[in-house]
């Protein structure tokens, strides 16, 4: 029946975000969402595994494995050289078992609903479940019920649990959520510009609110996803070759439908910032810099000043090749540290490039980046239509790394557990729906 497929797929959202936005529940302070599942996907990899069936274990798996045990062996011999005690990255390979784990439990558990599994698929439901994440924020600020009620079981602060002066989601917030919005605001784009071509063009503006539900609400929560917000625009700019001046039909719909959804967009914003005081404090924050420029004819974004101060490099070949072994901020996490006290993270820098080098130097910096092509090399030899889809997503991983040290190699979890040929069969399927209905 239709309601046990909506409440199915209701239950497969929250499993969606429990995986992509992980937090700790207040009666479970020590477990996230991300590693109980990664339990879970463990015994239904060693069920699958005594039947015979198929699973994420092959040899893109253990290339990678390979590549991400360097990454660990680097950083242990960083944290072994300099004696120190923080084992970040020393342990990345287990890191990416675990991420892998919980991804695969998302995909069984679709695939089960659906009776198959594809790219668009597991888009779609990230989709959704950042849509939703950027809702509930929005509403926490505008009904304390809800929030007191999120606040009665999500536990700790920070990217994961609750926050004092930012908007926050259950498990969203701060420039984790911020990477992972860039993320979906590049899928979005990719769709729209798959969805073209084909019959389901009615999809075109949810597609387009969702963008910019995430693009406005997005940016209150996170002033990172402006950098997926300018990745994605480009992105659309470039592949729609809109400089041309040679636009098909399709996609001046799909640009029509933007500009009018646009128009819909800055009305309501205008009415909730003058109508609305928290409204108007959020989006300030979020927008700081057209603020800025419209106010006071210059870009400043206060966080950006900030970040300009923390490129601090080393001043050491030692460091440079090696490391200094401290990700984060020793002060706080090592007893046995008695070196200068530093705001924030080790060497006061939160910049992603930076942290990666004085942790554990070039060579550890250069082998994660290794890392990460390869993650993305394979799903884009796995997934040759969605090619360019990964290609910006790493290349957006690249962009975060000058704000952030942000890891979005959990977005590319999730399709390594799809296989080639369970994507095409479903591609062909829609086909063939198409062509009989």
């Amino acid at each position: 029946m239709w309601i046990f497929r909506i409440v199915g797929m209701v239950l497969l959202t929250i499993l969606t975000s429990f995986y992509f936005f992980p937090f700790e529940f207040t009666f479970l302070p020590s477990i996230n969402t991300k590693m109980a599942m990664a339990g879970i996907g463990l015994v239904i990899l060693i069920i699958q595994l005594a039947r015979g069936r198929k699973s994420i274990i092959d040899r893109d798996f253990f290339q990678l494995s390979l590549i991400a045990g360097l990454v660990s062996l680097i950083g242990f011999f960083a944290v072994t050289w300099n004696d120190t005690y923080d084992y970040t990255y020393a342990t990345y390979i287990v890191s990416m078992w675990v991420w892998l784990s919980g991804a695969y439990v998302v995909i069984q558990a679709i695939s089960k609903l659906y009776g198959y599994i594809s790219v668009e698929l597991v888009c779609n439901y990230l989709i959704v479940v950042c849509v939703a994440q950027c809702l509930i924020a929005f509403t926490m600020t505008q009904c304390p019920p809800l929030k007191n009620f999120v606040d009665s079981f999500l536990g700790s602060t920070g990217f994961m649990g609750k926050m004092e002066d930012r908007m926050y989601g259950i498990g969203a917030s701060l420039d984790v959520a911020g990477s992972r919005f860039s993320v979906i605001l590049v899928m979005i784009i990719s769709l729209l510009l798959k969805i073209v071509a084909t019959d389901k063009k009615t999809y075109v503006g949810l597609y387009l609110v969702a963008f910019f539900v995430i693009a406005v609400i997005g940016n209150m929560m996170s002033r990172t996803t402006t950098v997926g917000l300018i990745v994605a625009l480009a992105y659309l700019f470039y592949v729609s070759r809109i400089y041309t001046f040679r636009i098909d039909s399709g996609m001046i719909q799909v640009l029509g439908w933007f500009v009018g959804i646009l128009c819909v967009v800055i009305l309501l914003v205008t009415y909730g910032y003058y109508t609305n005081p928290g409204f108007q404090e959020n989006l300030r924050f979020g927008f700081e810099g057209f603020f800025s420029l419209v106010e006071k004819g210059r870009w400043e974004v206060h966080s950006n000043e900030i970040l300009q101060n923390m490129y601090v490099f080393p001043d050491n070949l030692k460091t440079w090749f090696i490391g200094d072994g401290y990700f984060d901020n020793p002060y706080y996490a090592d007893p046995y540290y008695t070196g200068p006290k530093w705001g924030g993270f080790y060497k006061g820098t939160d910049v992603g490039y930076l942290r990666f080098i004085f942790y554990f130097g070039l060579m550890g910096l250069m082998a994660f980046s290794l890392f990460m092509y390869k993650v993305a090399k394979v799903c884009m030899n796995r997934f040759t239509s969605y090619r360019s889809l990964f290609f910006v997503i790493l290349l957006l991983n690249f962009a975060v790394w000058f704000k952030v040290s942000s890891d979005i190699f959990l977005v590319f979890a999730l399709f390594l557990c799809i296989s080639e040929e369970d994507n095409q069969m479903a591609e062909q399927k829609s086909l063939l729906d198409k062509f009989t209905s």
